[in-house]
Formats: C-alpha cells, sequence, structure tokens
C-alpha cells in the first residue's frame, strides 16, 4: 500500500490535526480531574469544620444533674416494672383450689 505525493500531502496534516484534537482532549480530562479534586478536598475540609463545631456546641456538661436525672428515671421505671407486674391477673391461675386429689 504505497501513498502517492498528493494523498500523503492530505493524510499528513489529517493526522496532524488528530494528534492535536488527541492531545488537548488528555489536557481537558486532566484538568477536569483536578477540578474535581480540588472540589473534593473543599467538601471534606467544610466538612471537618462542620464536624469540629459541631463537638464544641455539644459537649457534655458534666455538672451532676445529669446524673440525679437518670437515677430518677432509672427508679421510676423499676416502680412502673413491680406494679405492671402486681396487676397481672392470670385466668385460672390462683383462682380454684382443687383440695380432692
Amino acid at each position: 500500500m504505497s501513498l502517492k505525493g498528493v494523498e500523503l500531502q492530505i493524510a499528513i496534516p489529517k493526522t496532524f490535526d488528530a494528534g492535536k484534537m488527541l492531545d488537548q482532549a488528555q489536557q481537558q480530562n486532566h484538568a477536569n480531574q483536578m477540578n474535581a479534586n480540588e472540589a473534593l478536598k473543599k467538601e471534606i475540609e467544610r466538612q471537618q469544620k462542620i464536624v469540629n463545631t459541631s463537638e464544641e456546641m455539644g459537649a457534655i456538661k458534666d455538672d451532676g444533674e445529669g446524673g440525679q436525672q437518670y437515677e430518677a428515671n432509672r427508679q421510676k421505671k423499676e416502680q412502673q416494672q413491680k406494679d405492671a407486674k402486681k396487676n397481672i391477673h392470670h385466668p385460672f391461675k390462683g383462682n380454684f383450689v382443687d383440695f380432692s386429689g
């Protein structure tokens, strides 16, 4: 497959143009990837700042009242459970004693 001089005049510039277009596409992809990486870094930093500020705002104060409230709630729940056990009435257990047997 040999090319004539006229065909080379057309083929070489088209190959050169195709190479340029391929190089530009690769550069564009690289630039897009770099922009995406930068945006991701900024988003991560923003999220870390949000977490840090929320941790500062949500710090637990140890003034002793929380423990007292917890203990009071626990005792209240235990008392409710005891009352619930006392109020349970079984349909036949304990209602009739059979002395014949």
